[in-house]
């Protein structure tokens, strides 16, 4: 009889959306069923103006996720299916949150154990990583045959030192959090018992923010990185012309003359 158990928890709370990956028994390992269900929470997360962040998390405290589940892998192989290179167009879920490049709310990722394959490649594509002390990292496709598929090869690559980076990628070697936090590809690391704590300030912090700034942010941040400072500059941002317009560009300074906290709106 087939699994009828939801693959993905989602729920909102205020200005906050959070997605639990929820499949502890298999370490939240990613199936084809996964994959849809996440692709209609970012739809919905993405549509819905009321929400202006989200946390990404794995259900229980032995993994955020490890990834793809290689059993479901090993059975579509041996049913005919042909070999899988860079990005899922084509398959299930697409686009997946690793493909959402013009998504511009910010995601928390919130890693308690496990961030494997394709969960570590899901932390990459998240905006800010809070890690469990126990959390471990890695890419370990190279050993299986494989390649960080979802984008862990080029978002390693930007978001570590390159050589850091491809001895990583090329022996599937792990990171410790300690490790990956000296190499500042996480935020914070905490004990376990107090990373919902953590993971509760940086929510806040966000929401202290206007939300259209904290938008243009990312979408500034990300799309200039790789380019010229002079372009940068010139380059029209969609998100930035949005909040430069707003009413919280207003109320943000008339807040702050009239020793209030301001009232964001979004718009």
């Amino acid at each position: 009889m087939p699994d009828e158990k939801p693959r993905v928890r989602y729920r909102k709370e205020g200005h906050v959306a959070y997605v639990t990956l929820d499949r502890p028994e298999v370490l939240n390992a990613m199936d084809l069923r996964m994959h849809v269900e996440l692709a209609e929470v970012w739809d919905d997360f993405d549509r819905d103006d009321t929400i202006w962040l989200g946390v990404l998390t794995g259900a229980g405290d032995r993994a955020f996720s490890v990834g793809q589940d290689l059993k479901e892998l090993v059975a579509r192989v041996e049913g005919g299916e042909g070999p899988s290179s860079f990005g899922s167009r084509g398959r299930p879920g697409w686009p997946r949150l690793t493909e959402r490049f013009d998504l511009s709310k910010p995601l928390i990722a919130r890693v308690n154990g496990y961030a494997l394959g394709g969960g570590f490649e899901l932390a990459l594509a998240c905006d800010i990583i809070v890690a469990a002390e126990h959390a471990t990292f890695a890419l370990p496709e190279a050993r299986l045959g494989l390649v960080p598929g979802a984008g862990g090869v080029f978002r390693l690559a930007r978001q570590l030192p390159f050589r850091t980076a491809l001895g990583h990628l090329m022996t599937g070697r792990r990171l410790s959090a300690d490790r990956a936090l000296h190499l500042g590809l996480v935020n914070d690391v905490v004990p376990a018992d107090q990373l919902d704590d953590c993971v509760a300030g940086w929510v806040r912090d966000i929401l202290r923010c206007a939300p259209l700034s904290v938008r243009a942010v990312k979408e500034a941040a990300a799309a200039s990185v790789a380019l010229p400072l002079d372009q940068a500059f010139a380059t029209r941002y969609t998100w930035e012309d949005r909040r430069m317009h707003s009413r919280d560009a207003r109320e943000g300074p008339l807040a702050f003359v009239e020793k209030r906290p301001p009232v964001w709106t979004g718009d």
